[in-house]
């Protein structure tokens, strides 16, 4: 069974942000004779984030502002005591985007049907930058036959 990996990358825009990747996955499994399998999406950094949902902008907006009341970003943090701990000169104050990413997933399994991904009518996969802007990569990895 073959597997085949690849490295998206995204340069994110300030603080919350989230993008459509399904075309980039598309093209990727476009590219491969894989007809019958599984896509990983996996997020490499840990201020970001995955999730499966529907990519229309009022709910994106809804979703930075969940996230924003679960862990806002005024709250005080043990993380954010740099003067604490050992860290490099350009640590940012971004204990409250460890926090939103917890409460998503590094990680998603989309299955490949006849090579297409078998995503419902309204699914995208969503990547979410928590602590932007940043040089950002998303590891995917095709398997199958």
């Amino acid at each position: 069974m073959p597997i085949i990996n690849k490295l998206i990358e995204i340069e994110t825009e300030p603080k919350i942000n989230i993008y459509n990747i399904t075309p980039e996955i598309q093209d990727f499994l476009a590219s491969t004779s894989i007809k019958n399998g599984q896509v990983l999406v996996f997020s490499r950094h840990t201020t970001t984030a995955l999730a499966i949902n529907e990519n229309e902008v009022r709910l994106l907006e809804d979703i930075k502002v969940f996230l924003k009341k679960i862990a806002p970003e005024s709250d005080s943090y043990l993380h954010n005591d740099l003067h604490l701990r050992d860290v490099p000169e350009d640590e940012p104050i971004n204990a409250h985007s460890h926090l939103m990413a917890m409460m998503l997933t590094t990680s998603e399994i989309i299955p490949i049907v006849d090579g297409k991904l078998a995503l419902g009518t309204w699914q995208s996969v969503l990547f979410f930058e928590l602590d932007g802007p940043r040089k950002r990569t998303v590891f995917v990895q095709i398997s199958g036959e």
